[in-house]
């Protein structure tokens, strides 16, 4: 049986203190008076992972790491006997359950769907990792553990939709990683392969993809099968189709499709000008049916539809350019797409593609996120997360949050 105990992050933060009696568990303290956030929020910042809910707010640090739809996170631990651990935190309710106990030096990277499983490596997460010859990985399955030590750099990047599988990330070349090809690691054997391609056939020897990628961020379907992942700035970057057929190829900007339950991969390209400019004036999502995918590039003003079914583009639109991060969410109901640039949030129809509104924010969007019963938006900004009222932009509320740097998800508490 799982028990609890006084918990704490590595970093410093209080997860939860001991619940015997009628003790009631400690928070890591706000500062000012407290805040009700309506919904719980996943947030990063300068010091890791933060989760906010209601009044709660819990810092979880860089030794953490959370699912792509922000269901489950899992975070290292010191226990105050000095040992550490891992600990799976559901932000709906920020209530730690021990999940096993580690040695020194493992950071969370990946978490499974389902949230059982959890991939830790010995590096935190890096737009480069530097060269090595060897990587350790840690895989933790309802508590069981299996150490792996695999050939040059490999980095954890999501599970298999039945948890017997990783696909990681091969940095090449290992000495000086400048590029990167996605495999798949086989839990029970050991062995990295490469993917299948969506016809699922084996992807041959000289045609894996690699990749240059800057900007990499994620999202997950809501079905949980596919993960849609965005790179940026590709000059000269050919797919395994264009290695196949012999074709040139060259786009600068996809989206990566991978099934997690077929274990296939796919490129869908963007057009000109996407990943053509800053990689953080980019941003994807998918629709809370997950039939449709969307791809801003607010430097450029471009606003990219695509069918999850067909993979294809179905149209661009044009939306008011702007500097900095992107922000991107699509309404549940289909009718409205909120793009954030600047310190502005630009309402759009989503079936016409014409501008219905314009509000603004405090500052410079870092993140957007619609409340679960869709009558709220959130915006990241500077050290602070607020929230618009859907129908009318009124700000409604805001929350301090030191050091965001991205609003990441936005669930029901």
């Amino acid at each position: 049986m799982t028990t609890r105990r006084d918990l704490f992050l590595l970093g410093g933060g209080l997860v939860a203190a001991a619940t015997t009696g009628c003790r009631e568990p400690a928070r890591t303290p706000a500062a000012g008076p407290a805040v009700t956030v309506p919904d719980v929020l996943v947030a990063e910042s300068g010091t890791g992972l933060v989760i906010l809910g209601g009044t709660r707010r819990h810092l979880l640090g860089p030794a953490a790491a959370v699912r792509p739809d922000g269901g489950l996170a899992y975070a290292v631990t010191r226990d105050p006997d000095g040992g550490s651990g891992l600990v799976r935190i559901d932000p709906a309710d920020g209530v730690p359950t021990r999940s096993g106990t580690l040695g020194g030096g493992w950071v969370p990277r990946a978490v499974s769907a389902d949230g059982r499983a959890c991939a830790l490596g010995r590096h935190l997460p890096s737009a480069r990792p530097a060269g090595r010859a060897r990587t350790a990985l840690l895989v933790t399955t309802d508590g069981r553990q299996r150490r792996y030590d695999l050939a040059g750099v490999v980095e954890p990047d999501a599970f298999t939709s039945d948890g017997a599988g990783l696909f990681v990330l091969e940095w090449l070349p290992p000495h000086a990683p400048d590029r990167y090809r996605v495999r798949l690691l086989d839990l029970a054997s050991g062995r990295v392969t490469p993917l299948l391609t969506r016809a699922k056939a084996t992807v041959p020897p000289g045609a894996e993809e690699e990749m240059r990628g800057d900007g990499r961020h994620a999202v997950l379907s809501p079905d949980r099968h596919l993960l849609y992942t965005l790179y940026t700035h590709q000059p000269g970057h050919r797919h395994t189709r264009d290695l196949l057929s012999g074709r040139p190829g060259g786009v600068h900007a996809f989206v990566h499709v991978l099934h997690l339950t077929e274990r296939w991969a796919y490129c869908l390209d963007l057009p000109h000008p996407f990943g053509t400019g800053p990689a953080d004036g980019h941003a994807v999502a998918v629709s809370e049916d997950g039939r449709r995918l969307a791809v801003v590039d607010v430097t450029s003003g471009a606003l990219a539809y695509a069918d999850t079914g067909t993979l294809r583009i179905d149209r661009v639109d044009p939306v008011p350019a702007g500097r900095g991060p992107a922000g991107l969410a699509l309404a549940a109901d289909g009718r409205q797409t909120f793009v954030g640039a600047g310190a502005s949030v630009t309402v759009l129809d989503s079936g016409t593609g014409a501008v219905t509104a314009r509000w603004p924010v405090p500052g410079p969007v870092r993140g957007l996120g619609l409340s679960p019963d869709a009558t709220r938006l959130y915006a990241g900004g500077t050290d602070e997360v607020v929230w618009l009222d859907r129908g009318t932009g009124a700000l409604h509320g805001r929350v301090p949050v030191a050091g965001l740097t991205a609003l990441r998800h936005v669930r029901r508490r």
